[in-house]
């Protein structure tokens, strides 16, 4: 059935139909409109998960790793400042081998104070052991979260389902929410491999020697890799049943592009009409999406970008000290390759500042008429002021 859906209420929507457990809340902007729908569904009786009210962040996470312990399918939401309070348990929550399934709006970190979208806040958290999916429109978040418990649940790791914030959790647009019994059919109830059962005692999560400790980690190396072979079986599950999928990237007009590029997030629809527009030109120029951004698809984007002459990768983020932090896996996904196109790394949006398709065209422009990136990051949009420093 179609609804007018924010991108926030499409992930609550898509909570419901999972039939979660336990959700724990903690609310901070610019993801409050995602608990607040689940606390609506509980008062309404639409829900019967537990519904716990914590004190932080880092308790929401705390309360779900318990509860997935037990055996519960789980879910909370953040953003931010409170993605950054839960970096301990994150850890915890992936080491423990616990399929819990978290929506992330992405919202630029403080300070200065900013409630507005920037990726840095998930991509910080990129060596935490969660699965990172990248979504573009409401449509993908909430087939995305029924994807997501389907495949945490599988290979028993956590996931993220990661939006930007205002440009698409605050956006109404149509969503075609499912039926009940078909989310049934694709997800069925949780069957977890680790829990607390009073009728076979287990330690969890207690000290590990050395000894033991290099092969636990080597098995998350394992259980990630098979993520990616597993996304793709379970999507084509999920196709079968309601005739949409997306893979870990989506490749466009790439075959015979001399340019492609490179995005996340809902700067990938801006970026869609330009291609069109530059292709109605007759300019070679492709576009691809990258979704699944841990496990990095290396084999997927090494076939998709091989070919092109240049590949311009715009980043609404940046890791300080280095670059844009999708330009860094780019290159190093590339580096091994006997002929290899020369990446131009972009660095534009943080804060929430729009990226326009003018914006976007003056990018690909940029790296037509450049022989060789002048530097690693080319911020673009930068405020001048008088001394020709950018505004701080």
């Amino acid at each position: 059935m179609k609804q007018v859906l924010e991108g926030s209420q499409a992930v609550a929507e898509a909570v419901k139909l999972a039939r979660v457990d336990v959700i724990s809340a903690y609310p901070i902007t610019p993801q409050t409109h995602i608990v607040e729908r689940l606390s609506d569904f509980g008062a309404e009786g639409k829900i019967s998960a537990k519904y716990l009210r914590v004190e932080s962040e880092h308790s929401a996470l705390a309360a779900l790793i318990g509860a997935a312990t037990g055996g519960a399918r789980t879910f909370t939401s953040t953003s931010s400042q409170g993605l950054a309070l839960m970096h301990e348990l994150l850890h915890w929550a992936s080491g423990a081998r616990l399929p819990i399934v978290m929506a992330e709006v992405n919202r630029a970190l403080a300070p200065g104070w900013n409630i507005w979208a920037d990726q840095t806040d998930s991509l910080a958290q990129r060596d935490t052991g969660w699965i990172q999916l990248y979504c573009e429109n409401s449509q993908e978040v909430l087939d995305s979260t029924l994807i997501a418990y389907n495949l945490a649940e599988t290979v028993n790791l956590p996931a993220m389902i990661i939006l930007d914030a205002f440009y698409l959790s605050h956006t109404y647009e149509p969503v075609d929410v499912p039926e009940q019994d078909l989310v049934d059919r694709f997800l069925p109830s949780l069957k977890p491999k680790f829990q607390i059962d009073q009728d076979d005692p287990q330690a969890f999560s207690s000290l590990v020697t050395p000894n033991a400790y290099m092969e636990m980690r080597y098995n998350i190396a394992q259980a990630m890799d098979e993520t990616i072979s597993q996304l793709d079986s379970i999507e084509g599950k999920f196709h079968d049943i309601f005739g949409r999928r997306y893979g870990a990237i989506e490749s466009v007009q790439c075959e015979d592009a001399d340019i492609v590029m490179v995005t996340s997030g809902t700067i990938t629809s801006t970026c869609r009409q330009v291609i069109r527009d530059l292709r109605a030109q007759g300019e070679k120029v492709g576009l691809c999406k990258i979704k699944m951004f841990r496990p990095f698809p290396i084999d997927a984007i090494r076939s998709t970008l091989q070919n092109a002459n240049k590949i311009a990768v715009i980043d609404r983020n940046f890791s300080f000290g280095a670059t844009g932090i999708f330009a860094q896996e780019i290159r190093a996904a590339l580096c091994n390759l006997p002929r290899r196109p020369l990446v131009f790394g972009y660095v534009a949006g943080l804060g929430g500042r729009d990226v326009t398709t003018g914006i976007i065209e003056s990018i690909y422009r940029c790296t037509k008429d450049t022989d060789v990136p002048l530097s690693e990051s080319i911020w673009i949009g930068l405020q001048e002021v008088s001394d020709g420093r950018a505004r701080s």
